[in-house]
């Protein structure tokens, strides 16, 4: 029980520090310590909320397997959203 709770007393710091770090003028680390300090929320609640430490290693291998996934994901979408000012604006419509 007293694991649950520091944990818990942990993702609240952390919470503060998000919403904290919000006010800061960081410029374009902004969002980069945002998703930092969540992907290290995301990994105490998987570790030991969701029991991830003391199970088979195989569910570490699913786990992985769609953390790694998402990683995909997120990479072609941001892709897809940094390529967008590449393409040439239509100045005309043409009509038909």
């Amino acid at each position: 029980m007293r694991i649950y709770v520091l944990v818990w007393v942990l993702l609240l710091l952390l919470l503060g520090i998000t919403v904290s770090a919000a006010y800061i003028p960081l410029g374009k680390l902004n969002p980069v310590l945002a998703v930092g300090i969540a992907a290290t929320k995301a990994a105490l609640i998987a570790a030991y909320f969701m029991h991830l430490r003391s199970t088979a290693r195989l569910i570490w291998i699913v786990a992985t397997a769609g953390v790694v996934w998402l990683a995909i994901m997120f990479t072609l979408t941001a892709g897809d959203y940094f390529m967008r000012g590449y393409l040439p604006k239509p100045t005309v419509w043409q009509q038909r």
